[in-house]
């Protein structure tokens, strides 16, 4: 089973919080069951990206609403991180110290997401599973359903995982039009609370919704800055598997 892992952080590549330690890790064990996992997150200009090497494998274009963009997509050449690791370079977005915090997050994590689905379709990839790690990646599940640019994806299982349900990636809708063309009777299932909300969004639209634990599932049905009604709605969907320990690395850390 081929599936592509999308997020803001993967450890050692980008770390904030223990998002990247999941994706650091989970890939890694899905390949020794058998499954080609892989890694996409954005391309920054940091420590990890400096020192290692990288081969270029695609290049692209994008619209952002009236903005176009190209964008490159890079594959470390070595697996040392037990999978494959693909980077989306779009300059002037990632190239940046931090991972977080731009008063431009909205278009850049926009645009990571849409660069990302155009190379599966410039590259004729057709995955078995999209794995999306919190709103930063919360789009994709909405836009392989409804985005015409995507049409060949909808039958591509979707799964979000929740690691922070207090971060919803929130955004008016007076930048709707950043999205690929879809019909307009497909806006509620982006709006919650009045604005775009990408992690409601992916809440409605996945086919799966995963917490890091049990407990944080049922902790975020009545503490989730707003989506409880909806959390506990989606609960039949939805199932909380708790964080491993990634012994391999504890090792390498002893060493």
């Amino acid at each position: 089973m081929e599936i592509f892992h999308i997020s803001a952080e993967c450890y050692p590549v980008a770390k904030v919080g223990g998002l990247a330690d999941v994706v650091g890790a989970l890939p890694k064990y899905q390949r020794q069951l058998g499954h080609n996992a892989k890694v996409v997150v954005p391309g920054y200009d940091n420590k990890f990206t400096n020192e290692n090497e990288f081969e270029h494998i695609h290049h692209g274009q994008l619209k952002l609403g009236y903005f176009q963009f190209s964008y490159n997509v890079l594959r470390e050449k070595t697996n040392k991180l037990g999978f494959e690791l693909y980077l989306i370079a779009i300059a002037k977005s990632f190239d940046r110290p931090n991972v977080y915090s731009y008063e431009d997050d909205t278009e850049r994590f926009t645009a990571f997401q849409i660069a990302f689905l155009n190379w599966l379709t410039e590259s004729n990839q057709y995955p078995d599973v999209l794995h999306c790690h919190d709103h930063h990646t919360g789009l994709i599940p909405f836009m392989v359903q409804f985005c015409y640019n995507y049409e060949r994806f909808r039958a591509i299982p979707t799964v979000l995982t929740i690691h922070n349900g207090q971060y919803q990636g929130w955004f008016g809708f007076d930048k709707i039009h950043y999205l690929p063309e879809f019909h307009q009777s497909k806006l509620g299932f982006l709006e919650w609370g009045g604005m775009v909300n990408p992690l409601a969004a992916a809440i409605k639209c996945a086919w799966k919704v995963t917490t890091v634990s049990p407990s944080y599932l049922d902790e975020i049905s009545y503490n989730a800055n707003g989506l409880e009604n909806l959390l506990r709605f989606e609960r039949p969907k939805s199932i909380g598997i708790l964080n491993g320990i990634d012994n391999q690395d504890l090792e390498s850390c002893k060493r």
